[in-house]
């Protein structure tokens, strides 16, 4: 059996008014592939800022889009190779 390894980046922004935080995963496969997802997280003008909850937040969805495109490319894959097998 063959092991790989796969490495994810994630990198936090916030803006000049610490009001909306900015993730973006980037997915870098053995093979040379690269996937990446954006997401964000906006705080509530209201409540008192806490950095840590944007950055787990707008990481989270990063990485949550990230596991549905890599799960949809998955999907599609299966559904090539069962029509190349149908077509024989």
């Amino acid at each position: 059996m063959e092991r790989k390894e796969w490495n994810v980046e994630i990198f936090i922004d916030e803006d000049e008014t610490d009001q909306v935080t900015t993730a973006r995963a980037v997915l870098h496969a053995g093979d040379g592939t690269r996937h990446e997802s954006v997401a964000h997280a906006r705080r509530n003008p209201h409540d008192r800022p806490v950095p840590e909850i944007g950055d787990e937040l707008a990481a989270g969805r990063a990485l949550s889009d990230l596991a549905a495109k890599l799960i949809e490319d998955g999907a599609e894959d299966v559904a090539q190779f069962a029509a190349a097998s149908r077509s024989r």
